[in-house]
């Protein structure tokens, strides 16, 4: 600054010095507590703020579920039509024409296919709601703040809603075929947990690969049917891969996929059939391994790129 004195002399003086001189960008982010927008917390704190939005996710998949099929005349019975109809199909071709039931009769093999197609959708339609869980919601991403993993695990329990409507008829299609509830039917839910959890670490995955590439969106359903006809939804996946003379190595990785291990879990603790009553402790181990591994390791893979989604 400059001042004028009384003989009309200028003199000059310097302003006082800010504490803040010399700081960098960071460094002053950090003395005044300030953190970037959107910054990707801890694991820890991500999961933290997903447990503080529990009741937000809880409400937005019943939201969704009911605005599916709000248009249709029939409402929410095609939550359970559409897995019959797929059913009644799959019957016809696999169990009347090709005569693939592995000598199963009606009374086994038609509860054997129903549970396999209601068990697959849920894991089908979970994969397909988690790829366009960020790329299909990009307004709430781009004007909310919130943990994105929200929308994947939110549309997750949205099909397991679902699935336990379809639940109803399929105790129906069981006790209509002299399947009658027992001890076994309690395995059901350590079952349907495991499979929530890998579909929920699956759904993330496919979510973070959609938010950059929304072409996904169109290849899956591709794919999807290749995985359901190599895990035995429609047909016993041992009697197929023996009557093609397929390889033993071929035979193992099949029977190991996860979509076959959790139709297995299902279908021993429903059925009470001469194809259904010993299940190997390993299938329960491969039950559990394939939902911690892809249910923690999606989690994780997911929030690796918090920051990223809705960018761009």
């Amino acid at each position: 600054m400059s001042e004028t004195t009384h003989g009309g002399a200028i003199a000059t003086s310097e302003s006082p010095r800010s504490p803040d001189d010399g700081l960098s960008p960071a460094e002053l982010a950090a003395k005044y507590g300030l953190t970037v927008s959107g910054a990707r917390p801890s694991l820890v704190g991500y999961v933290r703020q997903l447990w503080e939005r529990r009741h937000f996710i809880l409400a937005f998949s019943r939201a969704k579920l009911h605005a599916q099929y709000s248009q249709a005349k029939l409402g929410q019975l095609w939550q359970v039509l559409t897995p019959l109809l797929n059913a009644a199909v799959y019957y016809f071709i696999f169990g009347l024409l090709l005569q693939g039931r592995g000598g199963m009769q009606n009374d086994e093999y038609v509860p054997f296919l129903v549970t396999g197609v209601f068990v697959f959708t849920f894991t089908q339609t979970s994969v397909m709601s988690g790829v366009r869980s960020i790329s299909g919601n990009l307004g709430l991403v781009r004007a909310l703040h919130f943990p994105r993993a929200s929308l994947p695990v939110s549309f997750c329990l949205q099909q397991l809603q679902q699935l336990l409507y379809s639940m109803v008829v399929l105790i129906v299609v069981l006790l209509a075929f002299g399947h009658y509830p027992g001890p076994l039917w309690l395995l059901v839910v350590p079952a349907l947990a495991l499979q929530f959890l890998f579909n929920t670490g699956l759904a993330m995955v496919m979510a973070r690969l959609g938010s950059s590439t929304p072409d996904l969106a169109q290849l899956m359903p591709f794919v999807l049917r290749t995985w359901m006809y190599a895990s035995g939804v429609m047909f016993p996946l041992a009697y197929m891969l023996e009557k093609a003379h397929a390889p033993d190595w071929l035979a193992v990785v099949l029977e190991a996929n996860p979509a076959a291990v959790y139709m297995e879990l299902m279908r021993y603790a429903l059925i009470d059939g001469p194809h259904h009553q010993s299940l190997g402790g390993h299938v329960w181990v491969l039950g559990a391994a394939w939902a911690l591994v892809i249910g923690i390791g999606g989690f994780v893979y997911f929030w690796k790129a918090e920051e990223r989604y809705g960018r761009g």
